[in-house]
């Protein structure tokens, strides 16, 4: 279960960063919060999360590209302390009374800049920290506690903190909790094994990455998938502080406790990720984790009770990790090294990079039809794609098969007898 954590690297890394996430987590409530509680607007909601993430959208495939020939962890050093440097500021401008919308646009915009270098970076270089790439899936898995430990753990202080200091001391918090994770990547022994520049053109080293994207049959239906429920699906997260202050008649602590709750689901989520042997089977589980996110939502919607609606964010939070995290490993199994940077870029661009049109468009429809039935039509889109998907898993599993069969992740064709094992799910 914990079998990554034998590399001296990852175990590093999951001790820095596992502090630095919950300042995160501190962070996306109080912003969120401070937003409605500047503008009490939900369009204005889904600005503040599309500026965060439309550089993402925009540069990552770029970054991608210029993180090939990079030393990772330098970038990944640069990348935190530019995002230290953010949180304080926002930090400094909140505890002074002085901070506009205006200026929260500005630095969320910032971070979105941030994270189009950092994400890819980040996803490329966890093969590198480890010793064995057998552990890749189990690594990916215990990131993914982390992060939803730390989803768990950051909104339920930041709900007390707000209630009790106000906003600005939650951005304090985050921008001190980066130091921890630098302190991480500094104490790394990392052998980099190729940092040489790829003489090729951007635009054609762009183009080849594509092509790879494109016509490869398993990441781009993954890919597909993931677009549509982080443009359709995880959007809904920026109308939290609605349903906490309208449908339910509660405050930041109601805000906290929901945010909260999700977090249970996606741990327990990614726990039992970690007790995967093997990436075997995971297609069928992103089907069902994919159905049950969309059936979750819909239900999310209907519900105007806090106590049906702490049962259900569980539920929210498992099946989006799920989705998450499965597209992940399966996609970092797939893709040959000298094009993993570029790969991970379009999976950084399909969620960080779709999420903020999906912001937009969600603020935009609460504010017609109101939160509530945002989210409805949402959980239901994501169900269509997981019908779509599931028309599309024949073709894909026929692709995977063979590279399973050749990575020893499956049994080979036996000629002699003519025996394909074709029942097994992969």
């Amino acid at each position: 279960m914990w079998r990554a954590l034998r590399h001296r690297n990852f175990k590093l890394f999951v001790a820095g960063q596992g502090i630095s996430l919950i300042g995160n987590w501190m962070t996306r409530l109080a912003t969120a919060w401070l937003v409605y509680h500047l503008t009490h607007s939900a369009v204005l909601l889904g600005i503040t999360g599309f500026a965060g993430q439309i550089l993402t959208f925009l540069l990552a495939p770029f970054a991608g590209v210029w993180i090939e020939g990079l030393d990772r962890r330098k970038l990944l050093i640069c990348t935190q302390a530019a995002a230290a440097v953010q949180s304080l500021i926002l930090a400094g401008l909140t505890l002074s009374g002085s901070i506009t919308f205006t200026e929260v646009i500005l630095l969320t915009t910032f971070q979105g800049l941030i994270n189009a270098f950092d994400m890819p970076g980040r996803q490329a270089f966890l093969v590198e920290m480890l010793g064995d790439r057998n552990d890749l899936d189990n690594a990916i898995a215990i990131n993914s506690s982390m992060v939803n430990g730390a989803r768990l753990i950051g909104p339920a202080i930041a709900g007390v903190v707000i209630g009790i200091v106000g906003e600005g001391w939650c951005f304090l918090i985050d921008g001190v909790s980066y130091f921890a994770v630098i302190a991480s990547l500094l104490m790394m022994r990392i052998t980099v094994q190729n940092t040489q520049r790829n003489k090729a053109r951007m635009i054609d080293q762009l183009r080849e990455g594509w092509d790879y994207v494109r016509t490869f049959i398993p990441i781009r239906t993954i890919l597909l998938l993931f677009a549509l429920v982080s443009l359709v699906g995880y959007p809904y997260t920026v109308l939290m502080p609605i349903f906490a202050a309208k449908v339910l008649h509660g405050g930041a602590d109601t805000l906290g406790w929901l945010t909260g709750s999700m977090g249970v689901g996606a741990l327990i989520s990614a726990l039992s990720l970690m007790f995967r042997r093997s990436v075997v089977g995971l297609t069928r589980m992103l089907q069902i984790a994919s159905a049950l996110f969309g059936c979750a939502l819909i239900l999310f919607g209907l519900s105007d009770k806090l106590w049906l609606s702490l049962l259900l964010m569980p539920l929210v939070g498992f099946g989006m990790t799920q989705v998450l995290a499965i597209s992940n490993t399966i996609i970092q199994t797939l893709v040959p090294d000298d094009k993993r940077a570029r790969v991970m870029s379009y999976y950084t661009m399909m969620f960080f990079g779709m999420m903020p049109f999906g912001s937009l468009l969600e603020g935009a429809l609460a504010h017609r039809i109101g939160a509530p039935h945002t989210v409805i039509l949402s959980g239901s889109i994501c169900l269509l794609g997981t019908v779509w998907f599931t028309r599309q898993l024949p073709r894909v599993r026929a692709v995977m098969r063979p590279i399973y069969q050749e990575m020893g992740l499956l049994p080979a064709l036996d000629t002699d007898l003519l025996v394909d094992k074709r029942d097994k799910p992969i």
